[in-house]
């Protein structure tokens, strides 16, 4: 029987190619695999019969209840792809104890990052682990907001990435982070660029269907309980189906209040 597991299909596999093999993959990160290994079906043995790494034997004691794979001992590189294949017998199945260490880790460090004038963000790294997005945010509305992502190389050399972005009026402030699973995000330092466009002002029509700016800008609107109900970019947005009561808009790098009132 063919028996598929996947863990984070990009990142880790765990499966069954065959009766008798389990293949574990992912990227090197400084750590060593766990395996539970319990006796054969008739009591004599163990599941587990031999190890291979990269298509290598290796010397790891496997007449155990539980092993350890000695990656660190293999002279493998942070962020190399590592193919683990566990022979077993085929009334049994070992367990590996801990496939996500061959997730990868936010690791990167930024050698550089600047904003030119035709507003591409520009940033080169090194030290990758693992082929994370990069995600692009910019400050404002008095927080940390997603503006896209790019995807990461992965490995340790260094890397040039670039992305276009928008500014508001006054300071803007731009950073990339990177996400790994059941870790920390790392974030990188702001880049700042002031920019000279107009700080445009809004005004609610008097028929109290639409909200108008005086100049176009990215804009989202949130209803008292804290829900989008508007999101866009442009100089006026429609609100004759929002139901009467007080929103927040927000716009440029401005937060304001208003009154939804028929």
């Amino acid at each position: 029987m063919k028996n598929l597991f996947l863990i984070f299909s990009f990142v880790v596999t765990v499966f069954n190619l065959n009766a008798g093999v389990l293949v574990v993959e992912g990227k090197f990160q400084n750590k060593n695999i766990y395996i539970q290994n319990s006796f054969g079906s008739n009591g004599v043995g163990f599941c587990a019969t031999e190890i291979k790494v990269n298509g290598k034997i290796t010397t790891d004691e496997v007449n155990s209840s539980a092993f350890e794979i000695d990656l660190t001992a293999m002279n493998i590189k942070p962020g190399q792809k590592v193919t683990i294949e566990i022979s077993h017998k085929s009334d049994c199945v070992p367990v590996v104890l801990n496939p996500e260490v061959l997730k990868p880790r936010p690791t990167f460090e930024v050698v550089s990052m600047n904003i030119n004038n035709s507003g591409i963000l520009k940033w080169t790294t090194k030290n990758e682990s693992g082929p994370l997005p990069y995600i692009v945010e910019q400050f404002k509305w008095n927080k940390w907001v997603y503006v896209g992502e790019v995807q990461g190389l992965g490995n340790p050399d260094t890397h040039d990435y670039s992305f276009h972005v928008s500014t508001h009026s006054g300071e803007n402030k731009f950073r990339v982070k990177q996400i790994g699973l059941a870790t920390t995000p790392k974030v990188s330092s702001a880049v700042i660029v002031n920019s000279t466009i107009d700080k445009p002002y809004f005004m609610i029509t008097k028929d109290n269907k639409a909200i108008q700016f005086t100049n176009e800008t990215s804009f989202e609107v949130y209803d008292a309980f804290g829900s989008v109900v508007k999101k866009g970019f442009g100089k006026e947005t429609d609100i004759k189906n929002l139901s009467k009561g007080k929103y927040y808009l927000c716009y440029d790098n401005q937060v304001a209040e208003f009154d939804k009132k028929k």
